[in-house]
């Protein structure tokens, strides 16, 4: 061995796949027979209260297997990418400074793509267009998104309508640099890893989804989202993106009446999650450098995948 091989990272290992795939169950298995550390990578587990709808990991699970980035603020606060980047980076330094491994498990796309691809170097934040955007969104709900889907329809189908925060950033970069933020997150698409990894994504047949899905709302609902729901709104309330979560979203409105009932609330959660797996799949399949397991894989097999991940191509 060379010492340009000595030198080289170790491939860090990624768990993925779209929301009720069953990707936290297996990755948990796999963590707990390696002794590995998971860092999560779900954009709604940072928030501390939020636990039934985001299924985050149980005090039990968190017992078996360290994990990191979860409960790192109230609802009430504003965080984004470029911090959970930073917590992830910090995470992981603490994870190799013991000796440790890291496994990263989760659905978020964009925190994978800008951890392991880099984060897209676009324009410092313009306080008062920001306050014009949000501004124009307040007379006329929607009207910002219906903009981003006429003017950059990739990122647009990338986007939830109600994550306000994400459509007024893309806006914003299309008005100071005259382009269109996808086409700026191009790097995305090239070949090669900030950080070398080998990622494997957990997948299940569309009507499987759909069935996990069902169950995953009912039982979200019978341990009590939307008490939960309410809880937070009678603490210190949600920000623009924690509020825009799947399944609190929907309470919320419930609770202000906008639902004629229970059945229509769990119409609205399940609707809403099956378009999240569809722009979750739509990030997944521009990856090269992923494999694909079988939905009936265990976690030997997902050791193989990892193992043999398609992304040892990154020094191509």
């Amino acid at each position: 061995m060379n010492a340009a091989t000595e030198s080289t990272p170790a491939p860090l290992w990624v768990v993925t796949g779209p929301t009720a795939s069953g990707k936290s169950a297996l990755a948990l298995q796999l963590a707990e027979r390696l002794d590995l550390e998971i860092v999560s990578m779900d954009s709604m587990a940072v928030y501390r209260q939020m636990d039934i709808g985001t299924a985050k990991p149980s005090a039990a699970e968190r017992a078996r297997v360290p994990h990191h980035l979860i409960d790192l603020v109230a609802p009430s606060a504003t965080f984004d990418t470029a911090r959970w980047c930073e917590a992830a980076a910090a995470a992981l330094d603490d994870i190799h400074g013991r000796g440790r491994r890291a496994l990263f498990v989760g659905g978020t796309p964009l925190y994978l793509m800008a951890f392991f691809k880099g984060m897209m170097q676009g324009p410092a934040a313009d306080p008062e267009l920001r306050q014009a955007l949000a501004a124009r969104e307040s007379g006329s709900p929607g009207v910002l998104y219906a903009e981003l889907q006429a003017a950059d329809p990739v990122a647009a189908q990338r986007i939830d309508r109600r994550d306000l925060r994400r459509v007024v950033r893309a806006l914003e970069v299309l008005q100071l640099t005259g382009r269109p933020i996808s086409a700026q997150q191009d790097h995305f698409d090239r070949d090669g890893w900030l950080r070398p990894c080998r990622i494997v994504a957990v997948q299940r047949e569309r009507d499987e989804l759909h069935a996990r899905v069902r169950q995953r709302t009912e039982t979200m609902l019978e341990r009590g989202l939307l008490a939960e729901t309410e809880a937070i709104e009678r603490g210190g309330g949600f920000s623009p993106t924690s509020g825009a979560a799947i399944g609190y979203a929907e309470c919320r409105l419930f609770l202000r009446g906008r639902f004629k009932d229970r059945e229509e609330l769990r119409n609205r959660i399940r609707r809403n999650t099956h378009q999240l797996i569809r722009r979750q799949t739509t990030w997944f399949r521009r990856l090269r450098d992923i494999a694909w397991l079988p939905p009936a894989a265990d976690a030997d097999a997902l050791a193989s995948s990892l193992r043999a991940a398609v992304s040892d191509r990154r020094g191509r």
